[in-house]
């Protein structure tokens, strides 16, 4: 089993856990930000990241993993090797989260939604969206990394490898943009 300082020294050590003054996909700053590309392009680390995961899963009758890109698609695709379902992914068409390349959720499918980073929910929220209008039942949630402290709630199973209180603030409020010594970057992948 992994434990959480097994987790933390892989994510620090593959630089995927980094500090500077960072602007969120959400529009609020943080002097954190976990960039889970660097890690995943490990597949040893992606192997054991979502074997934990798949380990919680293990017993809910999981038919279907499915994650949002660019975030959810290789973890998705590993957590679904290892429970020996199938794995898709949601992408974003014209703004909107969509269910494309000829992927289907069957009614009463039991799907498991993962993401590698949750910071307010809003990507995971729109795949259970799509799951739920597609007839599917969200049997779980899970994530690499849970950065609102556990305190984004799904209304279902949740698992995290790692949950971090990581403070985020709204621009006007940001502590780092009121001492300008850092300027903000957007890391992430629609930066």
């Amino acid at each position: 089993m992994l434990e959480r300082e097994e987790a933390v020294e892989m994510f620090t050590n593959t630089g995927a856990l980094m500090e500077g003054h960072f602007l969120l996909t959400s529009g609020r700053h943080s002097d954190r930000y976990v960039q889970c590309a660097r890690i995943l392009q490990y597949p040893n680390y992606t192997e054991k990241l979502a074997s934990y995961i798949a380990s919680k899963f293990q017993e809910d009758n999981i038919e279907l993993v499915i994650g949002p890109a660019m975030g959810g698609i290789i973890i998705a695709y590993e957590v679904a090797r290892q429970l020996n379902v199938p794995a898709v992914f949601t992408e974003r068409k014209d703004g909107e989260m969509a269910l494309r390349r000829g992927f289907e959720i069957k009614p009463g499918q039991r799907v498991l939604v993962v993401e590698d980073v949750l910071t307010t929910g809003g990507s995971i929220r729109e795949v259970i969206d799509i799951v739920e209008k597609s007839g599917g039942c969200v049997a779980g949630v899970a994530v690499l990394v849970d950065r609102s402290g556990g305190k984004a709630d799904f209304g279902v199973k949740q698992e995290a490898v790692l949950t971090m209180d990581i403070q985020s603030w709204e621009a006007e409020d940001c502590p780092l943009c009121r001492e300008g010594k850092i300027p903000a970057i957007k890391p992430g992948s629609r930066g």
